[in-house]
């Protein structure tokens, strides 16, 4: 068996097409512009170039842009000012801060300043508690992408094993939630799971989100699943930087029945999913109907 490819990249470009439609049209017949503001603090390289591509893709969409740097030396009372003014903010509808932050600034508490419903990274502890309770909330980008491609994949997910490799509350977690909304039979599982291949050989959706290098090889996959790799891990391979997923893709691809790559499959999504939700959020602040297919 040769696994279907599920390309995340077409995907992705087909949800800020979407995206980009419906903006037009919110400007069109309300005279709306959704808004995304995004936080910078410090010097992070990596960060810098998300917070980069983030710009640029908002910007391709139609949606306000608006860029907050500030020096890694920010004091606590001064970011948490800057969000206080962004909640405030009637041409911000959705607001992201970017991780990580500097070692003096508790996230936690930054994240959960922000207004929940403005909150589009779906990190706010009252949202994480809404998506737990099964009520309208705004979804981490990550897991909403994968439940985007496995509706396209299988239409209905009721009645099917999912098995989430991972418990991070950033993808993990909110993915068991998500499948469990759907009406899959779920379980969460981790390093420490006993008999992990067995478990993992239960499943007809298997989510790898570990954060470990090519964990899940194709013995632990059962023949025909969907496998969704969120992983992203840069390794040296023969003297040369590669980057890999979770799941180690040759053997696996040999058993699925179709696999997202690393990279080009659930890594394109997440801004895709960010500006969806930033398009979510300004339809709900605005007593708008939400746009189909673009939330969980």
């Amino acid at each position: 068996m040769t696994a279907k490819v599920i390309d995340g990249k077409a995907f992705a470009a087909g949800v800020r097409a979407q995206v980009a439609e419906h903006v037009a049209r919110l400007r069109e017949e309300n005279g709306l512009q959704p808004g995304l503001a995004v936080v910078l603090v410090g010097e992070d390289p990596a960060s810098k170039v998300y917070v980069k591509n983030k710009h640029a893709s908002t910007v391709e969409v139609g949606m306000a842009s608006f860029e907050h740097r500030r020096d890694a030396s920010i004091s606590e009372a001064e970011l948490l000012a800057l969000i206080d003014q962004l909640n405030a903010d009637p041409k911000v509808h959705g607001i992201l801060v970017q991780l990580p932050l500097p070692g003096h600034l508790n996230s936690e508490l930054v994240i959960n300043r922000i207004d929940p419903a403005k909150d589009v990274d779906g990190f706010h502890i009252s949202n994480v508690g809404l998506l737990g309770t099964g009520q309208k909330s705004m979804v981490p980008c990550t897991p909403l992408g994968c439940l985007m491609m496995l509706r396209d994949h299988h239409g209905k997910l009721a009645g099917l094993n999912a098995v989430v490799v991972g418990r991070s509350n950033i993808v993990g977690k909110p993915m068991a939630q998500l499948l469990l909304g759907d009406s899959c039979t779920v379980t969460i599982a981790h390093s420490r799971t006993k008999d992990l291949a067995a478990v993992c050989r239960g499943a007809d959706i298997l989510v790898a989100a570990v954060g470990r290098p090519e964990m899940i090889t194709g013995d632990m996959v059962r023949p025909g699943a969907t496998v969704i790799d969120v992983g992203i891990n840069r390794i040296e391979r023969d003297g040369k930087a590669k980057l890999v997923g979770d799941v180690h893709y040759e053997s696996a691809a040999a058993v699925a029945g179709a696999i997202t790559p690393v990279p080009g499959g659930v890594g394109p999504m997440t801004i895709a999913c960010l500006l969806a939700n930033t398009l979510t959020a300004c339809c709900r602040a605005n007593g708008l109907a939400e746009p189909e297919g673009l939330t969980a």
